[in-house]
């Protein structure tokens, strides 16, 4: 990915020197050097927000009320896993974590899931580690955390206007991504 950013920024470079424009290509760099600094600390504080509330959560007991709320859907989309407790309650959380929008505290709980559920099946992947990067790639979010804190740093007055359109498109998507994951598992099973 870095080359590919490498060889565009060279491109534009050239093209702005090429055409005579070498000015405004670097004060455009520099623009969008700042307008990305600016993004990012606003982003930062809504990401630290929803953070301290996720951890709020876990440690009022919320969340694991949650992952065990989530646990007979995650057993029936899981069932290699279904009877380990540990990686079930990795799935949950990350799950629940991926509901709550928060992509940044979903991820270590997603890598230690898929350690877990790669041990059961070593050298392949499985249903159920094919089915856990579906569910994270689809995911369901109920409040779209680092979507609103672009719109809010970028100045809509209402970051969260489109958690309708959120909720359709994330629920289609998931449910998607499952029907799938399902059909080409069959499909695989039957050509080996």
């Amino acid at each position: 990915m870095s080359m590919l950013w490498t060889g565009m920024v060279a491109a534009a470079i050239l093209c702005g020197l090429a055409t005579g424009r070498g000015p405004e290509v670097a004060a455009a760099a520099m623009e969008g050097a700042r307008a990305a600094v600016d993004l990012c600390l606003s982003i930062a504080g809504m990401l630290c927000l929803w953070s301290g509330v996720m951890e709020v959560m876990r440690r009022s007991g919320l969340s694991g009320q949650l992952s065990r709320l989530l646990r007979p859907v995650l057993g029936r989309l899981f069932p290699e896993a279904a009877g380990d407790r540990r990686i079930m309650d990795s799935i949950s959380a990350n799950v629940s974590a991926n509901l709550l929008g928060l992509g940044n505290a979903a991820t270590p709980l997603g890598i230690e899931a898929a350690k877990g559920l790669a041990k059961k099946s070593p050298g392949r992947a499985s249903d159920g580690l094919c089915m856990l990067i579906v569910c994270n790639t689809a995911s369901i979010q109920l409040i779209p955390t680092t979507v609103a804190a672009v719109r809010s740093a970028e100045g809509c007055a209402a970051p969260f206007d489109i958690l309708p359109a959120v909720w359709l498109a994330s629920g289609l998507s998931v449910c998607a991504g499952i029907l799938a994951c399902k059909l080409l598992s069959r499909l695989w099973r039957r050509f080996l």
